[in-house]
């Protein structure tokens, strides 16, 4: 017999699945959709608890008509959950992403159930997980049944990803392409801070890049330097033409030398391609890509961050726009203090200097009611917008004050001055 003739339909799969249960979903371009539409097609359940970071494709289980069967817990929102939490149908975590598996693996969190998706077994009979280690190692290695996805077309990843076929409960086997994601689109402003970047990172640095617009403009800026090296959370296309181009080379980490370390990658299916059973790509649970201990060890880390607003102390709120939950913690603080540890480090907190859609400033005296502050102005360093850099660390609220306004709007530097004087009595 094959593994495949073990293979169940997707609505039988998920019959293991009880009211009251705590099940965890596999994130990102590993979101297991045929699973989640089979779940959203039992009547019979109640109360079951969903944990995840953001999910891609099928989002019905955080819809209005499906309040009584799940309860979603988001560990890290995209912008399917940003209103069901905001109507309270949907729960939200602010934590590390490096302290999530342990919420599992000590069973603070125990788990039922891990639903997650995995490349096909090998000749022995080990699957992956795929473009999606982070969290879901800790998942699979704690939670009392798996449940599976194994599609043809996940690739098969090195690192920490093996999950033998013999650990898996009922499994649907499947053949359809992964979700891709759109590239980032550079207007004139995120191109310029891409620019003011790229002039921090000096040759032979570590990377870590966050998602979005602003990271994907610095790595396009990157091609001039030379033996970069990649520890990271996530990556996605970009850094396939620094590594095709011989600009990263990991030639002088200490952490994973020789490897780009990662916990999960979203992109198009050049990236796919490229991750599959490629040995110089390293995929590691979150716990251990964003260990500050391990990221401080190699050299000259640039941890490259993004924000919502930033006072003008140094306070960054990078996870909600005031009471409104936007995304969550992630690895920004993991990796900015990581990369202020590490010999020759730069931790950048990168932001345009106005809402696109307002023209507010992003600059702001205070940050709104209900703002979670992720990195705090202890450990702020860097600040990027299009109008300069500036380097926080050691500067009094007076000189912090007076930085940060040289790098906001013009139209607002004014304004910001008048409220930093009448608040602090500066001369």
């Amino acid at each position: 017999m094959t593994w495949t003739s073990r293979a169940q339909s997707a609505d039988d799969v998920v019959r293991a699945i009880h009211s009251g249960m705590r099940v965890f979903v596999h994130s990102a371009a590993a979101t297991p959709i045929p699973l989640i539409d089979a779940l959203c097609r039992r009547a019979d359940l109640e109360s079951v608890r969903l944990y995840h970071l953001h999910t891609e494709g099928s989002s019905d289980f955080a819809k209005a008509e499906h309040r009584q069967q799940f309860r979603p817990v988001s560990l890290f929102t995209g912008a399917p959950l940003r209103q069901p939490i905001e109507e309270g149908r949907a729960d939200f975590v602010p934590i590390f992403l490096s302290d999530i598996p342990a919420l599992f693996t000590s069973r603070r969190v125990p788990l039922d159930v891990a639903l997650v998706q995995l490349s096909p077994p090998d000749r022995h009979g080990y699957c992956t997980l795929g473009t999606s280690v982070d969290t879901a190692r800790a998942a699979v290695d704690s939670a009392d049944l798996v449940l599976a996805e194994i599609n043809e077309q996940m690739p098969r990843t090195h690192g920490h990803t093996v999950v033998p076929l013999a650990r898996v409960h009922a499994f649907v086997h499947t053949d359809r392409p992964l979700p891709v994601g759109q590239a980032p689109v550079h207007s004139d402003v995120v191109a310029r801070i891409g620019e003011i970047i790229a002039g921090l990172v000096d040759d032979g640095s570590t990377l870590q890049m966050g998602i979005g617009a602003i990271p994907d403009a610095a790595l396009a800026r990157l091609s001039d330097k030379h033996d970069l090296g990649v520890h990271t959370e996530m990556f996605s296309d970009r850094l396939v033409d620094l590594i095709d181009g011989g600009v990263v080379t990991n030639r002088f980490k200490l952490i994973h030398p020789g490897r780009t370390t990662t916990s999960f990658i979203s992109g198009t299916e050049r990236l796919y391609r490229f991750v599959h059973d490629n040995p110089t790509v390293e995929f590691h649970p979150c716990n251990r890509t964003n260990d500050t201990h391990l990221i401080r060890q190699n050299p000259r880390v640039v941890a490259i961050n993004s924000a919502i607003e930033i006072d003008l102390t140094g306070q960054v709120c990078a996870d909600s726009i005031g009471h409104r939950i936007f995304s969550g913690i992630g690895g920004q603080m993991d990796f900015m203090r990581g990369a202020a540890l590490s010999e020759g480090g730069k931790p950048i907190i990168a932001l345009p200097s106005t809402v696109q859609k307002t023209q507010a400033s992003r600059i702001v005296l205070d940050l709104k009611p209900g703002a979670g502050v992720v990195t705090t102005r202890g450990h702020v360093h860097w600040v990027v917008t299009e109008y300069g850099a500036v380097n926080l660390h050691g500067l009094t609220l007076r000189e912090r004050g007076e930085a940060l306004i040289s790098i906001a709007h013009p139209d607002h530097r004014a304004e910001l001055a008048k409220e930093l004087f009448a608040l602090r009595h500066f001369c």
